[in-house]
């Protein structure tokens, strides 16, 4: 600690001479009012010393002023430390105040009494040797309660510095969790701008000084609410209802018609039917001839709107009317319009729509074909080939993306086996590293 004194005609002024040299985190320890002596108080004016004291000198060029505003932020309420330095302010005033009126008396004595003689001189004397005595044990007693006070300070300063770094420590390494989980979602390929979100609603909810277990079970949770529950066909009237199935060429239209058929006629005893305008592919007519004689259910092939209207007309006792649709590029204006014009044939309350799409495709392309279809209908998502790909990102960040409700997921080949509808939990599992 630095302890200084400053002379001004003012407190004002001499208080800004210490802070000038010692810094703003200066503190006054004593004010006092000096007045000329002898005759030298008839001629000047009387001016104003102050006791200013700083842990550290702080450069006039260089103070670090943020640092220690900040740190000055964090100190603790020096309440008991204020009073002892008030006490000691009142002990150095008395002190001052009798010493300067003892050395005025003698000096008027000294002048008036000259003539007393030796004797008068000599009880001064003694008189004299008294009053130092009392004032150097009254000096040694304030020396002792300013070391007492600066011992005091030191301590307050040290356990605040080891509290603040304690809570630099826990942020480090609580932000460092929010960090882990950040990685494992970018790195199974959630879109940045969702993660941050996440991230951001939980650090908001729990605060950033969560553990590990509370942050990973909010994201998982949250995760889950956001896919939600999967919408899954099914009958909810006694109108025939004609499911259309669409998306790019490749991803497995046809196959997923098959298994989603193959459920719910052997599982539900469903009337179905199935419906294929996908004539330029003659395997895919083919196949789901086949998928049709083994489930014993009726298929027409359509060449055109008109056909379809017919087929419409010649199936309407049954409950589902699956429709597998030729694959369209997104691309190509003129098949996006011939999809359109299909599904105008059933009027909205009697059709649904299923966007099928592969996970193994690129989120832009993914982006691009969601929202190309998003302009001609309203559709629900259905991912394939699960098992050709170790990141299932693409399909949390389609359904963020267009708000589509997702309803199955397939993984191979085999039917009616290799299809399940969407387990939310067990894709925030697999999103978060672990094993669905």
């Amino acid at each position: 600690m630095v302890i200084r004194k400053y002379i001004a005609m003012t407190e004002e002024e001499a208080t800004r001479l210490a802070k000038e040299e010692l810094g703003e985190s200066a503190v006054i320890m004593n004010v006092k009012k000096v007045t000329p002596r002898g005759l030298a108080r008839f001629f000047k004016k009387a001016s104003v010393e102050i006791t200013a004291a700083v842990d550290e000198v702080e450069s006039n060029v260089s103070r670090e002023q943020e640092s220690n505003s900040a740190f000055a932020q964090d100190l603790p309420d020096f309440g008991k430390l204020q009073e002892a330095i008030q006490e000691t302010n009142a002990v150095l005033a008395a002190e001052e105040a009798k010493k300067e009126t003892k050395q005025e008396s003698s000096l008027f004595l000294g002048k008036t009494n000259a003539a007393d003689g030796a004797g008068t001189l000599q009880g001064s004397s003694v008189a004299e040797k008294d009053a130092a005595a009392k004032e150097e044990g009254n000096k040694k007693d304030i020396e002792e309660r300013l070391s007492n006070l600066q011992d005091l300070l030191e301590r307050q300063l040290q356990a605040d510095r080891a509290a603040k770094e304690e809570k630099e420590e826990k942020e480090n390494t609580n932000q460092a969790y929010y960090d882990l989980i950040q990685k494992k979602l970018l790195d199974n390929e959630v879109e940045e701008t969702y993660v941050s979100q996440i991230l951001d609603d939980i650090a908001e909810t729990l605060g950033r000084n969560a553990n590990l277990d509370s942050i990973l079970a909010g994201v998982y949770q949250k995760i889950v609410l956001k896919i939600g529950q999967p919408h899954l066909i099914d009958i909810k009237s006694k109108k025939t209802k004609y499911v259309f199935f669409v998306g790019p060429t490749g991803v497995g239209k046809t196959t997923t018609i098959a298994k989603i058929a193959s459920t719910l006629k052997l599982t539900k005893k469903t009337k179905l039917a199935l419906v294929t305008s996908d004539t330029y592919r003659i395997a895919a007519v083919e196949q789901l001839k086949t998928y049709a004689n083994i489930l014993g259910i009726p298929l027409q092939v359509v060449y055109s709107t008109g056909d379809m209207a017919q087929a419409v007309e010649e199936l309407r006792d049954f409950d589902l009317v699956f429709v597998d649709t030729a694959g369209r590029s997104h691309n190509n204006k003129e098949q996006r319009e011939d999809i359109q014009k299909l599904l105008e044939t059933v009027d909205e309350e009697s059709r649904e729509v299923f966007l099928v799409l592969s996970a193994t495709t690129k989120y832009n392309d993914l982006v691009k074909i969601s929202m190309t279809y998003a302009e001609i209908t309203k559709y629900t998502l259905i991912f394939t080939k699960l098992d050709e790909t170790d990141t299932i990102g693409n399909i949390f960040n389609i359904h963020m993306l267009t708000g589509a409700p997702l309803s199955y997921t397939t993984w191979g080949q085999n039917v009616p086996d290799d299809i399940g509808k969407i387990d939310a939990q067990n894709i925030a599992k697999q999103l978060l590293g672990g094993n669905g």
